[in-house]
């Protein structure tokens, strides 16, 4: 099993944003201004492509394998998260006609994952570890730090997951009205 992580590219959008849209779920709708799935998916497929929102190819890391995305990861700094979404909240605004605002998803000084999703054809074999490890490198790349993430408070198998990799619960989060756990991991820099 040869697994490569890259940095995505823009053409990584039509492998990559089915997988994002399954991880976020409804989160997907509010990023988008849309409801109908196709909608959502078009518009998902337009902001990876850009550059200024948390769901570009420029925040986002690709689990390679045979050629193919087996997995994604969605990673960046709470401060960039602060103009990302400043910028998709005027984006979605001037589209809605109407103000938008994004829910915060991280605290200041953290370094967050945004997504971290495995394509089906590929669970069990180590992906998703693999991608949050690749954060936890980068993390120590940059001096380390604190690396969060959001987890829905009914996902047992990923809060599992991130309970083993050393990951604790340290507080109870709202996003779109639902509940979540704040989860955060201190990486020391090399």
């Amino acid at each position: 099993m040869n697994i490569s992580i890259r940095n995505a590219r823009k053409e990584d959008a039509l492998e990559a944003v089915p997988l994002i849209m399954e991880a976020i779920g409804d989160i997907a709708m509010q990023l988008t201004g849309e409801t109908e799935q196709a909608k959502v998916v078009q518009e998902l497929e337009h902001l990876f492509t850009r550059t200024d929102n948390r769901h570009s190819y420029l925040y986002t890391y690709v689990a390679e394998m045979e050629g193919s995305v087996a997995g994604v990861l969605v990673f960046y700094s709470a401060e960039q998260a602060t103009t990302l979404d400043a910028n998709l909240a005027e984006y979605l605004s001037n589209k809605k006609g109407t103000t938008v605002k994004i829910d915060p998803e991280t605290l200041p000084g953290e370094w967050y994952v945004d997504t971290v999703v495995v394509n089906p054809t590929y669970r069990g074999q180590g992906i998703g570890t693999k991608l949050l490890n690749h954060a936890e490198q980068l993390v120590k790349s940059f001096g380390g730090g604190k690396l969060s993430l959001n987890v829905e408070t009914e996902k047992y198998a990923a809060i599992s997951l991130y309970n083993r990799l050393s990951f604790d619960n340290v507080c109870p989060w709202t996003i779109i009205g639902e509940p979540f756990y704040h989860m955060v991991k201190t990486v020391r820099p090399d």
